[in-house]
């Protein structure tokens, strides 16, 4: 691996590879990056209402491609994936590829984790969110995260910006941030805040003036994580064999 990794970011909403494109200039701007995009993905696991074999099968699909990706020198070093409510579906691709392949929340999950650790009732932490759909994964991947750190379960304090999404959508991005300030307000205190979504990262700085915990983005977390995974894959492959 060069010192400019090669970096696919795979999308299902047209909302999100911005803030992960944001994330990635600041966290490393050294790598090299570029974006797949289905947005079908998203309206066709409303209609099914659940992750079913052909979106597994259209993951898996979507993780070989990225990883073939080549220009004959650089083959691709990991994969970001910035949908949130596939957490399965990207499992699935993580087991089927030799590269570091990270979910959309799970480097935020485990900041907020570690940022809660020692607490005996495991914490408090506020989640916000602009799709609904995504509460019961999101809040079932926390807790395991939880139980594989070995420690106490957090509360999770979720809510939904009802609206924001819509109004990202049709071009209003002040009402969008708005609304999730909004949201962010009717939480109690917490000892961390997190913006579930990466479409959300655009409103942290609404968030951040109206709350004085800790805030997290998915993206910048995300990047952040991935950053880890594959300078630690480069590392060991540089290593001389052990005789």
């Amino acid at each position: 691996m060069t010192d400019h990794p090669r970096i696919t970011l795979i999308s299902a909403l047209p909302e999100s590879p911005a803030p992960a494109e944001t994330a990635m200039r600041r966290e490393w701007p050294q790598a090299c990056f570029n974006h797949l995009l289905d947005d079908s993905l998203a309206r066709d696991l409303a209609a099914l209402g659940r992750i079913d074999e052909s979106i597994f099968d259209r993951f898996t699909t979507l993780g070989r491609y990225a990883a073939a990706a080549t220009d004959g020198r650089e083959a691709t070093a990991g994969i970001l994936f910035t949908c949130s409510a596939f957490g399965p579906a990207i499992d699935r691709v993580r087991t089927d590829l030799p590269i570091p392949v990270v979910a959309p929340n799970e480097g935020a999950f485990e900041e907020a984790l570690a940022a809660s650790a020692g607490k005996p009732d495991g914490g408090r932490i506020g989640l916000l969110l602009t799709f609904a759909g995504s509460l019961a994964p999101l809040s079932a991947e926390l807790h395991a995260g939880a139980d594989h750190a070995g420690q106490a379960r957090p509360a999770i304090l979720p809510a939904v910006a009802d609206g924001a999404l819509a109004a990202l959508q049709a071009g209003d991005a002040e009402r969008h941030d708005a609304l999730i300030a909004e949201a962010a307000m009717s939480l109690p205190p917490v000892d961390i805040l997190i913006l579930g979504q990466f479409s959300m990262a655009r409103a942290a700085p609404a968030v951040a003036a109206r709350r004085t915990e800790p805030l997290l983005t998915t993206p910048e977390a995300a990047v952040r994580k991935l950053r880890r995974l594959v300078e630690r894959t480069a590392e060991i492959a540089q290593r001389p064999p052990q005789s």
